[in-house]
């Protein structure tokens, strides 16, 4: 049994865990002050029920010293025990996602007090940071205050148990971030044309001398030459849909062909691939309304279908070799795409169209081309609740609050076009 000693109105709570090998007796402390309000007898069943679960922890195997935990060791004890028990499966499953993806791979290997408020400030300031994300760009103040609140939630707890003295993040405040407007990269209605016009256009690659073995063996030497090439079909099918249909990449990577309705030239957007852990998982879309058909121009359809035949016909050529599961973007081998290959290829594209350009696109991310989507849309007067339903925002005001700069220049058109037709008629 524990036993409890009162101080000054506080209690100490004290398990024995057996003795060392020098004979040495093991104990592990707590000390738990109960809320001031209670009556004697509610005060005294608060503390008992204290001891109850300290002891049954330590019993567990579960150490409260915060010198000795790691944050990922706690996380885990703190999903088993309390999250899963207190809050809705759907939460928890967010709540993983903070902290799979942010924030036990920064701070998952600290012991519990080596996280101080200067570690947690620099741990925000990460999320902040242009590489922040795989595919490049940072964080947006609401998704750095999700991270944020799931760590003080974890920390709060183990001030809770007497596992820290304090938590680090009540005395950290979210820093103000610029307008995520303000970090958005995207093209221009000319760039955009430039760019899908490239794709479309073969290339030419010098390739420098080297030797080669004829078909008895015998060496011989290949002089440079200049071969002709074109971007691979998927890659241009992948961009186009991205372009026109402004998909996240996860989405577009966990794409099957039975999700393709040719007949009414839309997709539907079901799933969302991902990686946790370093392991690629499809998982439920970003929000409910991520769950959406996206219907797309005929052009791109019919590129989609070249992309499909050429597909069927590598997928009989390689035979066995092939794993048919569907995807519409594929591995050599038919596994789905990796997720880091959207962003080297795009970017490998724009520095290959700059070499010899007068005027050079700019350097932005994959992501870049959802944001031009959205950005040509709103642009153009599209209605803004079709434009945010498009994208799979879960409200109309974060489509708002991310294309501000959208907004306001179409405003500006709309001044000018009112002011044109309004002053020929005086």
């Amino acid at each position: 049994m524990a036993s409890i000693r009162e101080r000054k109105g506080s209690y100490q709570i004290t398990v024995s865990c057996g003795y060392d090998v020098n004979g040495k007796k093991i104990t592990e402390t707590a000390t738990y002050t109960p809320p001031s309000d209670l009556t004697p007898k509610k005060k005294e069943k608060a503390v008992q029920e204290f001891a109850r679960q300290f002891e049954e922890r330590i019993r567990n195997g579960f150490a409260m010293d915060g010198r000795h935990i790691t944050l990922k060791e706690f996380t885990d004890r703190w999903l088993e025990e309390y999250a899963i028990a207190n809050l809705e499966q759907t939460t928890v499953a967010k709540y993983r996602e903070e902290i799979d993806g942010k924030i036990i791979p920064a701070l998952g290997h600290l012991k519990l007090t080596e996280i101080r408020p200067h570690t947690v400030n620099s741990f925000l300031a990460s999320l902040r940071s242009d590489n922040a994300k795989k595919g490049g760009g940072a964080y947006s103040r609401s998704t750095i205050k999700k991270a944020f609140a799931v760590l003080s939630s974890i920390l709060k707890t183990a001030e809770q148990w007497e596992v820290i003295y304090s938590n680090p993040c009540q005395k950290v405040t979210v820093p103000a971030v610029p307008d995520i407007a303000d970090n958005l990269k995207f093209f221009t209605p000319e760039q955009a044309i430039l760019f899908l016009n490239f794709i479309d256009m073969p290339y030419s690659v010098s390739v420098s001398g080297h030797k080669r073995m004829d078909d008895t063996g015998k060496p011989y030497t290949v002089q440079d030459y200049t071969e002709t090439r074109m971007i691979p079909t998927q890659f241009r099918v992948l961009y186009n849909l991205a372009l026109f249909g402004g998909l996240r990449k996860g989405e577009l990577l966990a794409l099957q062909w039975s999700d393709v309705d040719w007949e009414s030239k839309s997709i539907s957007i079901t799933k969302s691939a991902g990686v946790v852990n370093g392991t690629p998982v499809i998982k439920c879309p970003k929000t409910k309304t991520s769950k959406r058909i996206v219907c797309f121009p005929e052009s791109v359809m019919k590129l989609l279908r070249q992309h499909y035949v050429e597909q069927t016909q590598t997928r009989l050529s390689v035979g066995d070799y092939w794993q048919n599961e569907g995807w519409l973007f594929t591995q050599s081998n038919g596994k789905r795409m990796d997720y880091s290959t959207p962003a080297h290829s795009f970017r490998d594209t724009l520095l290959r169209y700059n070499q010899n350009a007068a005027e050079p696109l700019p350097l932005i991310p994959f992501h870049g081309l959802r944001h031009t989507s959205a950005t040509l849309l709103i642009s153009s007067h599209q209605d803004i609740r079709t434009v945010s339903a498009r994208l799979g925002h879960s409200q109309t005001s974060t489509t708002l609050n991310v294309y501000a700069h959208a907004l306001k220049e179409a405003d500006v058109q709309s001044a000018n076009a009112l002011e044109s037709m309004l002053r020929k008629q005086a």
